[in-house]
């Protein structure tokens, strides 16, 4: 039985990194394409003005609190969100589990080139898993029956896709009945931490819940996006 905690009307599991991935071992024993969400505060906030938006998330058979925001509003509002569950991490222990069950994966999204390079990363780190394929997050709407059909005749197991929200939730609810798959996961710029184009925080960051700030030092000109965060807690305050 899932146990969620509503944060401006998005369901997000309380979960913890151990019991997120007990949750995808499931979805990977069960029939059909399940459905991996990630959001942030930037992402649930989007979701109140976007319906397909809201439709993913709420249709998503894990959806994980990937962002403090959405921690310290549980916090002001008493939900129970347990911890923050990082797509990155989640996504780092289900490539173990992948190696060490022989499972095949696919990747799609990045730059022209950065799916490759992450595939040939993930193959080095994990050689026991089978990457069917990858494509880059560049392509046209007439390119989307080809790649399904790529993913598909590979047998993938697991699918990630990083085409950036909102792009990515929508893309797997809009295609989750065509996918030929046991999981798709929307994992946004971990597709270029695994291919090397980016870098996370230092450690001392991510267990603070500053990755936010990292990277505003880092790249100062995403402040307007940072100032989503202020936004989502004086919403989920006055709420």
């Amino acid at each position: 039985m899932r146990r969620v905690a509503k944060v401006l009307e998005v369901s997000v599991d309380k979960v913890t990194l151990d019991t997120a991935m007990e949750r995808m071992i499931e979805l990977l024993n069960e029939e059909g394409c399940s459905m991996v969400t990630t959001p942030n505060s930037e992402m649930i906030m989007a979701a109140a003005d976007d319906e397909m938006l809201m439709e993913a998330l709420e249709d998503s058979d894990l959806c994980i609190p990937d962002g403090i925001g959405l921690v310290i509003a549980s916090k002001i509002q008493n939900l129970g969100l347990l911890e923050r569950v990082t797509g990155v991490d989640l996504m780092g222990r289900l490539l173990k589990y992948s190696n060490d069950h022989k499972l095949s994966i696919y990747i799609l999204g990045g730059k022209p080139g950065v799916a490759e390079h992450a595939s040939m990363n993930i193959s080095r780190i994990f050689p026991s898993i089978i990457v069917v394929g990858h494509h880059d997050g560049y392509f046209q709407k007439e390119d989307e029956d080809k790649i399904i059909s790529e993913i598909n005749h590979g047998k993938t197991d697991i699918l990630f896709v990083g085409l950036g929200s909102p792009k990515q939730e929508k893309w797997i609810y809009e295609k989750r009945k065509r996918l030929d798959v046991k999981v798709a996961m929307g994992v946004g710029g971990s597709v270029d931490i695994w291919a090397g184009t980016a870098k996370r925080a230092p450690k001392a960051f991510q267990r603070l819940g500053l990755e936010w700030l990292y990277r505003l030092i880092k790249e100062p000109w995403r402040y307007k996006r940072m100032l989503v965060l202020p936004k989502f807690l004086i919403r989920v305050l006055r709420d």
